[in-house]
């Protein structure tokens, strides 16, 4: 059984308070886009075992993919196992969810084959305890997120633009971001109100914010260089997705993107995507 796993962006990111077990409570808009990662899934398998070729995935039981079979066995009451192959086009620890993207997809290949046992919300509940992005994906369409990001509300207000992606080569440690952000100089609540976002829609040449990129940027100032270059490009908006370290342009038609993403082509330590917004759930 094959399952894309789709990539995601951050188009706003609001980190509103950091809760008693050390997770941060937070506001994002989020979407998926056309980057996939490939997870074929085998059965019969007397124990789960990950197989990837990229050097950075780890294949033991740390491998989200891997914790959510686990899961989903030990939920289902079976002592059974699933083979799983993960072909990686996503960057890996780049702010763009690829490691929570492949343990939604095992979740819903798993649920399918075995005749769908657990309900949506059930999937959701085993996704929040392997990581806050899971349920995200579990959905596969854009959505305000709140809470630690669990909580989901869907969203239909975004424009359909073409994205230009910048993976500048290096990978950022989201615990490291978290643990250096300081509340107090966070800066998304002065752009845009949950109750903007949810009443009277996003505007990307406004709205676009990430409490995380400053701290990411003030270690890796080759961010910020990413996110100038889309804008003289012509990009309306850019911003670094998630934690970093992965910064996206949007492009309002599919020339410019496209002339874009060959002026850039000439920093060699650059990896460009010129992708879409998913704005339903195909799988």
């Amino acid at each position: 059984m094959k399952i894309l796993a789709p990539a995601k962006i951050n188009m706003f990111l609001q980190v509103t308070g950091k809760r008693p077990d050390g997770y941060h409570d937070l506001i994002s808009l989020m979407c998926c886009i056309s980057l996939y990662d490939t997870v074929t899934l085998t059965f019969g398998n007397g124990a789960t075992a990950v197989v990837c070729e990229h050097c950075d995935v780890p294949e033991d039981s740390s491998n989200l993919a891997f914790a959510a079979a686990d899961l989903f066995f030990k939920s289902l009451g079976k002592t059974e196992g699933v083979g799983i192959l993960i072909e990686k086009q996503i960057p890996v620890a780049a702010g763009l969810g690829g490691g929570s993207s492949n343990a939604a997809a095992v979740l819903l290949g798993l649920n399918r084959y075995y005749g769908y046992p657990f309900s949506h919300e059930d999937l959701a509940a085993i996704g929040v305890s392997i990581g806050a992005d899971v349920p995200f994906f579990l959905i596969g369409q854009p959505a305000i997120a709140t809470g630690i990001g669990e909580k989901l509300e869907a969203y239909t207000g975004l424009e359909n633009l073409k994205i230009l992606l910048v993976y500048p080569g290096f990978s950022v440690s989201t615990a490291e971001v978290y643990k250096n952000l300081n509340l107090g100089l966070t800066k998304c609540k002065k752009k845009l109100s949950y109750s903007l976002l949810e009443n009277e829609g996003f505007d990307v040449r406004q709205h676009l914010c990430n409490d995380l990129e400053t701290v990411a940027a003030s270690k890796h100032p080759e961010i910020l260089t990413a996110k100038e270059a889309l804008l003289k490009q012509g990009a309306i908006g850019a911003l670094m997705s998630g934690s970093g370290s992965t910064v996206f342009g949007l492009f309002d038609n599919s020339v410019t993107a496209q002339e874009a993403s060959k002026a850039l082509l000439s920093n060699d330590n650059w990896q460009l995507y010129l992708v879409d917004m998913i704005t339903s759930d195909a799988r």
